[in-house]
């Protein structure tokens, strides 16, 4: 069998990656935490109710998660088109 290997090395040369992000990306992070925490909420109320009917109370929470979802997806939007036109 005939192995394969590259010939030659990388034609750009990449930066040293040191493992940790970048200032920018904890900003964008940060900025996007509040969205995170409600996917969680989110998430959280789905999986209590896989394994068993949903009662009238967990069909609440459900909806409470969506609708944060949707309000903090839309106050981010919000944010970066109000930044994008100022």
């Amino acid at each position: 069998m005939k192995t394969i290997a590259a010939l030659q090395a990388g034609v750009t040369a990449a930066a040293p990656f040191d493992g940790e992000p970048t200032d920018a990306e904890l900003d964008a992070i940060d900025r996007e935490m509040p969205l995170i925490l409600a996917d969680v909420d989110l998430l959280d109320a789905q999986i209590m109710t896989i394994d068993r009917t949903p009662t009238e109370l967990d069909e609440r929470r459900i909806r409470r998660a969506r609708r944060r979802v949707l309000a903090v997806r839309r106050d981010l939007t919000n944010t970066r088109t109000a930044g994008a036109v100022a």
